[in-house]
């Protein structure tokens, strides 16, 4: 459909949902020989594997040995952020049977592709990860991969299916796209876990559940239906669906009718922090329009008909507008549709939420405070650790441009992770959920304590 065709073109390059940065669709530089001693572990289910012995799995390694892609994970993390390397072991690159080819990485042309690391010293444990936005592979490289394979963790990833920002015409019927993101996380935590067992000679001890965004949407979807996956999941800002309300389609087009006319009360009424406003004009060029687009077009492909729409920025009372959908009004096939990938708050397994105050493309108000109650609605607290981090955004890419006002969360990504290692493994419950003050001093890029002192 017309408009469909005019979302492809419009920022073709950014990810909708977490790019801060250009995603670059390029293939991976030649990779070097792999020692032919390398052990190779079957997939289950891969169609295609490829294994390397490298002498560090993490990005410092990776970035010279061609086995990452740093335009899969830029603009995620502060350019301050420190991490570990010098992780010895082997990584299986590969792709599970699919139809849709968004994602180029390899030159392969596939999605359903998937990254598995070994470390030579394993600690028992599996993280699994699902890419944030529609980025592709090697997305979480940086903010998890390096974190978790340092620790000692076998470590897994999932491109989620379907790629790119016109991911949404993947699938039949409307939602499939974003019900397939489940699906893939389910298989990919599948067969890590037998490779695991296969490499290392014994089960995983503790499989942990990761993500940012999508990412963390996928966590929460995990350990409300396949607890018998994980043992527990940290949540970075997970993206809300619910069938009734409280999701993107809900507060981004009353944001887009607001902005333009200079109506920051009605920015603010959309559920967007009135301390963000300075990140307004960046998040209505490149997030909030697009975002609005690609997903109403997921679950609502009917919306703008074969009118003269899909015109990024259009005029409210153009037929076929983004600006003006109302997804209340809408037919009840796309709140059907939407239920099919909704959450219910009811997790079977502990969750810890980290989700920054200034969040300007998932307003903390109408997402991870409105999850949290659903958890609290089902009885769940006693599994749940929430932490609010004052002056985060939704990603870290925008810190050096704000030092005085924004926090990346990454460190307190990681200090959440830390917090979940004592509580499934020795029973150590987490502090208890908080605001996060924003510390004065110190590195801010790099240190995050949780509880409600800094």
């Amino acid at each position: 459909m017309r408009g469909r065709d005019l979302v492809r073109g419009r920022l073709a390059g950014l990810a909708a949902l977490t790019a801060a940065l250009p995603l670059v669709a390029a293939a991976l530089p030649a990779r070097a020989a792999q020692p032919a001693a390398c052990p190779t572990v079957a997939v289950p289910g891969a169609e295609k594997q490829v294994t390397a012995c490298l002498a560090d799995l993490t990005t410092k390694g990776t970035l010279a040995s061609g086995h990452t892609d740093q335009s899969d994970w830029s603009g995620l993390n502060s350019a301050g952020a420190v991490n570990p390397s010098g992780v010895p072991g082997t990584q299986i690159d590969g792709y599970f049977p699919d139809t849709s080819k968004g994602n180029t990485n390899h030159g392969w042309n596939h999605d359903a592709q998937f990254v598995i690391r070994l470390p030579e010293r394993w600690n028992g444990g599996l993280v699994v990860a699902g890419s944030p936005g529609n980025r592709e592979t090697y997305a979480n490289d940086f903010t998890i991969s390096d974190w978790a394979l340092a620790k000692g963790y076998a470590y897994a990833a999932t491109d989620k299916g379907n790629t790119g920002v016109d991911f949404y015409r993947d699938g039949v019927r409307p939602g499939d796209a974003v019900a397939e993101w489940n699906e893939r996380v389910s298989q990919l935590a599948s067969a890590a876990k037998a490779v695991v067992r296969k490499r290392y000679g014994r089960p995983a001890r503790t499989t942990i559940a990761a993500g940012q965004s999508n990412g963390g949407y996928l966590v929460r979807w995990q350990l409300e239906n396949r607890p018998d996956l994980f043992d527990g999941g940290v949540d970075w800002e997970g993206v809300l669906w619910r069938a009734d309300g409280h999701n993107l389609l809900t507060f981004l087009p009353p944001a887009l009718r607001a902005y333009p006319k200079g109506d920051t009360a009605g920015v603010a009424a959309a559920g967007f922090a009135p301390a963000s406003q300075f990140l307004w004009p960046f998040h209505y060029q490149y997030y909030w329009d697009l975002t609005q687009r690609v997903y109403r077009e997921e679950f609502d492909p009917s919306y703008d008909g074969d009118a003269e729409a899909g015109t990024p920025f259009c005029a409210s009372g153009t037929p076929g507008c983004d600006t003006d959908y109302d997804y209340a009004s809408r037919p009840a096939a796309v709140k059907r549709a939407v239920a099919r990938v909704s959450l219910t708050g009811k997790i079977k397994r502990p969750l810890i939420t980290v989700h920054g105050t200034l969040d300007t493309l998932l307003p903390i108000s109408e997402d991870s405070d409105i999850y949290a109650q659903m958890i609290s609605g089902q009885h769940r607290d006693r599994l749940f650790r929430y932490y609010r981090v004052e002056g985060g955004n939704h990603v870290d890419g925008l810190y050096p441009a704000y030092p005085d006002l924004l926090r990346p969360l990454l460190p307190c990504f990681r200090g959440a992770f830390t917090a979940l290692e004592a509580w499934i493994g020795a029973g150590t419950p987490p502090p208890p959920s908080a605001t996060l003050p924003r510390p004065a001093t110190g590195d801010l890029e790099n240190t995050c304590t949780l509880g409600a002192t800094p």
